[in-house]
């Protein structure tokens, strides 16, 4: 008989139990998960009673004050608690999303928080983004232009070509859609996958941008493009309301129109 073993430090164990300050009223268990490469320790939920009464109305609130007055240890990151920056995206309650955005009260029994699926864990919270950002570079996302053609004047553009990169310029490079991609959790050495290719598509929608040929050629990839599938998980899962996935249908039409 086949025997299956599952890899080294993922099974992941129970943890720790923090009570609540007594006399707390109105208590949230937050089920957090806790992974130091370093330690050659397995993963481990460590469970958390946060008084919500003395809490902010965000997740990332709670983990904040699980930091600040029950663990100092548990690490994660953050930056503006506006949405914008992209640094605290995590697994919430099974989805990828931003921890600023995600209300406690939109969560039904314990708040279960993960790092983002399917990247290697720096420790408890925070994944190795590495790969992911040199994807990012691969594509060269800015703009690649000749000199102006009327000398120092800026590159002008009608509301209809500024209204193109309405959306695919608003990602915040979260992670929240690639990391929810199966295509991506299997081919992430070579797919670019949903958010990096949503900025490739930020740049060839763009009227000022001259590269367009270069753009293409560089995607014109079996691996690269086409391991998209059309799932929509990124879609679904965007934080931002974005559409990934309607992106990277139009890059391959404009692949496919010049052939």
């Amino acid at each position: 008989m086949v025997e299956f073993v599952l890899p080294a430090n993922s099974r992941i164990t129970r943890g720790k139990t923090h009570k609540a300050a007594p006399g707390a009223a109105n208590v949230k268990v937050f089920a957090v998960y806790r992974y130091d490469p370093d330690s050659g320790e397995n993963p481990r939920l460590d469970k958390f009673e946060v008084d919500l009464n003395a809490c902010g109305p965000m997740v990332l609130d709670a983990l904040l004050k699980i930091k600040n007055e029950m663990d100092a240890t548990v690490t994660l990151r953050r930056s503006c608690r506006e949405g914008i920056c992209g640094s605290c995206a995590m697994n919430i309650d099974g989805t990828n999303t931003l921890a600023c955005l995600k209300p406690i009260g939109d969560v039904k029994g314990e708040v279960k928080v993960y790092p983002l699926p399917h990247m290697p864990v720096v420790k408890d919270l925070v994944p190795d983004m590495s790969r992911f950002y040199g994807q990012y570079a691969s594509i060269k996302p800015w703009l690649k232009a000749g000199p102006p053609p009327h000398g120092d004047r800026e590159r002008l553009q009608t509301p209809e070509q500024r209204a193109k990169l309405d959306g695919p310029s608003d990602c915040i490079l979260c992670a929240c859609c690639s990391t929810a991609c199966p295509s991506y959790w299997w081919n992430s050495d070579r797919y670019l996958g949903p958010a990096i290719l949503l900025q490739a598509y930020r740049w060839l929608a763009d009227s000022r941008d001259e590269a367009t040929d270069e753009r293409l050629d560089h995607l014109d990839d079996t691996f690269k493009l086409y391991r998209c599938h059309t799932i929509m998980n990124c879609t679904k899962t965007c934080p931002k309301d974005l559409n990934p996935g309607e992106a990277i249908g139009e890059i391959k039409k404009m692949i496919a129109a010049r052939e």
